[in-house]
């Protein structure tokens, strides 16, 4: 686990909510030089917790409504190459290695049922894949990879 301090997260809460905030918005808000936010933000992508900067695109606006989540149980000794090969399809958002019924749980977005079907007949095809299991999205409630960070400032602050 990486150890940062109460202004790392701040500064990562800021830029949760817009990654185009300027340097010196972010200072001003926070009451630090702009020199620190800009010093603070190299050092959190030094550690990899910043990834990158990236657009939070709305798929369904580009006409991709149906997600399928896809279990798979894997032959034995052949869960990383099914997962690498998986993980190279397009429409694949989410590749996990799980426990429980099955060993993969992919998350994948298609324009229509003809793509689905291609893929998912596609990844049942694949050498070393015992089954699949596909669901189909009905609403999405909730689609983020963001948590709130402010829970962990507060525990940060209290130790």
């Amino acid at each position: 686990m990486v150890k940062i301090d109460p202004l790392d997260i701040k500064i990562l809460i800021e830029l949760q909510e817009d990654a185009r905030k300027s340097l010196r918005e972010i200072a001003e808000k926070l009451g630090v030089a702009e020199g620190t936010v800009y010093n603070r933000i190299n050092k959190l992508k030094r550690l990899n917790l910043i990834k990158k900067f990236i657009p939070v695109v709305d798929y369904s606006k580009l006409g991709y409504d149906i997600i399928a989540i896809i279990g798979i149980t894997a032959e034995g000794g052949h869960l990383v190459e099914i997962e690498e090969m998986i993980a190279k399809e397009p429409n694949v958002t989410a590749v996990y290695d799980v426990t429980g019924e099955f060993d993969v749980i992919t998350v994948a977005k298609f324009k229509d049922r003809d793509s689905l079907n291609k893929f998912v007949k596609r990844v049942a095809g694949m050498e070393y894949v015992k089954k699949t299991y596909t669901m189909l999205v009905l609403n999405v409630v909730k689609e983020t990879h963001l948590i709130d960070l402010s829970t962990l400032n507060q525990n940060e602050t209290s130790k």
